[in-house]
């Protein structure tokens, strides 16, 4: 008999549920139980009750933030119990994150660090005596939503800054990697969290519209087309594509340029929204450039133990996808530089896919061009000549945009 896959549950009414609708994760056997939105109205009648019950009224700022900072101890190097009987172990959550997402060991312990860095931040130190902080702080009434991306889990940041401000926060966890929300309200409700304030929702994307209007505040992460389908709700922040830019002073020595840009290029395996993906040249020496940096975007190894670790591709056919879309965007005169194969397979079986690094040299500095802020899940940039003035205007369209750091004076 064939033993049935693992289910990774929801958190709703303050306890971990299972579900008739469930969801094939990528990797090993394993699926995601999902809440269909009628649910998860019952769901929000059922936490108005609870908050108009009254619950635990004195939850201070101070009492969150020593709470935040036990539960991400735990999230990074502790035991956790997911569910009724998935207990997981710190190696076995990087397990699961490699074996699902394709994100190496080294990874996960840098965003781990990224998250233990925001708690100072993620609650205020002033408080006032019911509780509350002025100015509209912390903690306040509303029942808060966050929609997580599947690129990188650095972006929980969020989920602490909400549950730090909220009197509730519910978290959508990406479908393709469910694993780090899941351990992170595990962690919250192992260190004392009031379980009726947190939720995991995992949802089809349909359901996400609805989730946005049975809550208060929402905080999503996705792409263009994501982002446009959900705007319009009074307390909606949309985190959507950063098409990260750098530019290159005139005159930069080429080798200089190289060591500052492939760490903005290639570092956290190109997943972060603020990795390069453009680089703008004002003034000769792009196609110099554009040549060292491509040759050392080509040395980087598909190797999860490598100094700049890449990830692999779970999901059948993604690493293909993702570097032909890169090549059928190149217009005429575009020049793709880096000469290794687009994608790569390793491993005992061949199981662990790559879309390798890329660089384009682009023909012209029209700022629409479809590879300009072009974001994809492995480390890609456009390099592209222009004049200064015209410069400023291709950086204008980025969320993100690096600067060299100035020399000493």
């Amino acid at each position: 008999m064939t033993a049935r896959p693992a289910v990774l549950p929801a958190f709703r009414r303050a306890a971990w549920h299972s579900s008739a609708d469930t969801l094939r994760l990528p990797g090993p056997p394993a699926e995601l139980a999902l809440v269909p939105e009628v649910v998860a109205a019952s769901d929000r009648r059922w936490w108005e009750a609870q908050a108009t019950a009254g619950g635990d009224a004195e939850f201070r700022p101070a009492d969150r933030r020593k709470l935040l900072a036990e539960a991400l101890e735990l999230f990074t190097d502790g035991t956790v119990t997911i569910g009724d009987s998935l207990v997981q172990g710190p190696a076995e959550f990087r397990a699961a994150i490699w074996a699902t997402a394709g994100v190496p060991a080294a990874l996960v312990d840098r965003w781990c660090g990224l998250l233990r860095e925001a708690v100072p931040d993620a609650v205020p130190e002033a408080g006032v005596a019911d509780g509350r902080v002025p100015d509209g702080g912390v903690p306040d009434g509303a029942l808060s939503l966050v929609s997580l991306p599947g690129n990188t889990f650095s972006c929980l940041e969020s989920v602490l800054s909400e549950a730090a401000r909220s009197a509730a926060v519910w978290v959508r966890p990406s479908r393709r990697e469910p694993w780090s929300a899941s351990r992170l309200v595990a962690a919250l409700l192992a260190v004392g969290w009031p379980a009726w304030r947190l939720g995991l929702y995992p949802s089809e994307r349909r359901t996400l519209r609805g989730l946005v209007r049975l809550t208060d505040r929402q905080i999503v992460y996705g792409g263009a087309g994501l982002a446009a389908s959900v705007r319009g709700a009074p307390q909606l922040t949309v985190h959507g594509p950063g098409r990260g830019c750098a530019l290159v002073p005139p005159g930069m020595d080429t080798s200089e340029a190289v060591a500052w840009l492939l760490p903005l290029v290639a570092g956290d395996g190109g997943r972060f929204c603020s990795n390069v993906r453009t680089v703008v040249c004002p003034g000769p020496g792009a196609d110099a450039l554009a040549t060292a940096l491509a040759e050392a975007l080509d040395a980087l190894p598909a190797d999860p133990a490598a100094p700049w670790p890449l990830t692999a591709c779970r999901t059948p056919g993604e690493a293909e996808r993702a570097a032909w879309g890169v090549r059928e965007r190149l217009r005429p005169g575009d020049r793709l530089l880096t000469r290794r194969p687009p994608t790569a397979r390793t491993g005992v079986t061949g199981s662990d896919v790559y879309a390798l690094p890329a660089l384009a040299l682009l023909a012209s500095d029209d700022p629409g061009h479809p590879l300009v802020g072009h974001e994809v899940p492995f480390p890609f940039a456009a390099v592209v000549a222009t004049s200064p003035a015209r410069a400023e205007a291709l950086a204008a369209g980025s969320l993100f945009v690096h600067r060299p750091p100035e020399g000493p004076a």
